[in-house]
């Protein structure tokens, strides 16, 4: 017998850069953190749009163009961007892929990403710059779902190819990049329970995050 796996969906997970990370994070949080006092239109839409969270996809959503921290992100997303090409065999003889968009995402414990694709773009993904205990990451759905119709449930166990949702974990320092035709959403993270110590002590740390396109045309 012969069992072929055809159009396989790929997603790429990978530390961004090996040695300190965490340097380049702490500049990119504050500038993060920097945009959103500065984003007035941000701030606005965000407050229709992005429940509980900040978003700077409608206002400010080409980063590595104004920044030169975020420019540096998008050096070092290069390589990973090169080999999630390679891998999915892209000719692109004539024409490279580019960073057309990248815009900042501060998700509060409230806030949620529903589900959605990245239309007009190739490649897309998301890096994580601060991650809380908690953070939920990003899950992803079986683009064939819609036509499952009389198909039974997946098993409990079942392996994480034939499982029509998948969550891939939010860890601060790692990127993930995926097709832009790919539907994804982050669920809310969960906050200390009301009156509990970790409630009192501090307010509960923001998911931070940056998103990014691709583009071939």
């Amino acid at each position: 017998m012969a069992l072929h796996s055809l159009f396989p969906t790929r997603v790429y997970s990978a530390v961004l850069q090996r040695g300190n990370w965490r340097a380049l994070n702490s500049r990119l949080l504050q500038e993060c953190l920097q945009l959103r006092r500065d984003d007035a239109a941000g701030r606005s839409w965000s407050i229709d749009n992005y429940p509980g969270g900040y978003t700077s996809y409608a206002s400010v959503s080409r980063m590595q163009q104004f920044s030169p921290t975020f420019a540096l992100l998008e050096r070092r997303l290069a390589r990973h961007v090169r080999l999630l090409a390679a891998t999915l065999q892209f000719d692109l003889t004539d024409r490279q892929l580019s960073m057309t968009d990248c815009w900042v995402n501060i998700m509060g414990p409230q806030a949620v990403h529903g589900l959605h694709l990245h239309p007009l773009a190739t490649l897309s993904g998301t890096y994580y710059v601060q991650t809380p205990r908690g953070s939920p990451g990003l899950k992803f759905e079986d683009p064939r779902l819609d036509r499952y119709m009389a198909a039974p449930p997946r098993q409990p166990l079942a392996a994480i190819d034939n499982r029509p949702w998948v969550v891939l974990p939010a860890e601060a320092g790692r990127v993930l990049l995926f097709e832009s035709w790919l539907r994804h959403e982050v669920a809310a993270h969960p906050t200390p329970a009301r009156g509990s110590a970790a409630a009192r002590s501090r307010p509960p740390a923001e998911r931070v995050s940056i998103s990014f396109n691709y583009g071939w045309f």
